[in-house]
């Protein structure tokens, strides 16, 4: 009876799926012209059998309260959708995954309202160099490899079974412990892991005018060219896609969604026209801080 209990618990155990779950420190350089200013964010590089999935952890936190807070907003059937703003929403907004064993690879990123998901059509090529380190506890060498429009030297250890890493990086014979660019913008350097059942991400059913907040739907897939357009017809006219979006739908039959912006001085704007200005000024402001992306040539 006792090797039979036994047998069940192991059955149980296997049955469950596991990830990997390796945390990274991204510190980045988002203002070229101001070195000083430098961000942090603790990113999560999941790893399962079927591939990688890379993420802010403060998005991924605000995300899924902000989806449950709207849940409830739904359940209630008041007839009237709230979206505030989310408290540490995250400074990294992109997402990076990798299908096993090929490693395709899509980088999801958001333009103003609109979601996007584009496929890597680029494969790390790699210099393995002699020089090796002691990086934490791992057993590190050093490797080359030009991408994006940066040179990346990157840290990787064969102590740990995944050729795999941050970001769109992987292809080497371990897992990249550590990864900076040349110029010191961006570095993405392993602090911890642990194992975890592996997350299921729940679609939320939202009307079609939500969709439009990044809150909910399906990524559209387009080609690096495309997503190239996109972004410069953003930073021409960064309120054009929420204009059309409020005049397309003021609400699915008797939902009404209600937006309201505070500026930074703590004024609340609730007049569509106060706030596509708003948006407009502040948007251009924060694209001129923001010119130092991870991957410059998405931008050019």
């Amino acid at each position: 009876m006792k090797n039979i209990f036994l047998l069940f618990v192991l059955i149980n155990t296997w049955g469950i799926a596991q990830t990997n779950r390796f945390f990274y420190e991204y510190k980045f350089i988002p203002d070229s012209t101001n070195k000083a200013e430098v961000k942090k964010e603790i990113m999560l590089l999941d790893i399962d059998k079927n591939g990688s999935n890379y993420y802010s952890y403060d998005k991924f936190v605000a995300d899924s309260t902000a989806k449950a807070d709207i849940e409830r907003q739904l359940k209630s059937g008041s007839g009237n959708i709230n979206i505030n703003k989310r408290e540490k929403p995250g400074a990294v907004t992109f997402r990076v995954t990798k299908n096993y064993p090929d490693f395709t690879t899509y980088l999801f990123r958001n333009i103003g309202t609109d979601r996007y998901k584009i496929k890597e059509d680029v494969k790390p090529e790699w210099k393995i160099e002699p020089e090796k380190a002691k990086i934490g506890e791992y057993n590190t060498q050093k490797a080359i490899t030009s991408f994006g429009g940066r040179q990346w030297i990157a840290w990787f250890t064969t102590d740990v079974p995944f050729q795999d890493g941050p970001y769109k990086f992987y292809g080497l014979p371990g897992l990249i412990i550590k990864i900076e660019d040349k110029t010191g913008s961006h570095s993405m350097t392993l602090i911890g892991n642990k194992k975890i059942q592996t997350p299921i991400e729940s679609e939320l059913n939202l009307p079609g005018n939500l969709n439009a907040f990044a809150m909910g739907g399906k990524e559209v897939e387009i080609t690096k060219d495309q997503f190239k357009k996109a972004w410069k017809a953003y930073a021409n006219d960064p309120s054009k896609n929420m204009r059309e979006m409020m005049m397309r739908n003021g609400g699915d039959g008797n939902m009404k969604t209600v937006v309201k912006l505070k500026t930074s001085d703590g004024k609340e704007l609730s007049d569509p026209n106060q706030i596509y200005r708003e948006i407009e000024k502040k948007t251009k402001e924060n694209l001129k801080k923001d010119n130092n992306q991870i991957e410059p040539d998405l931008f050019r």
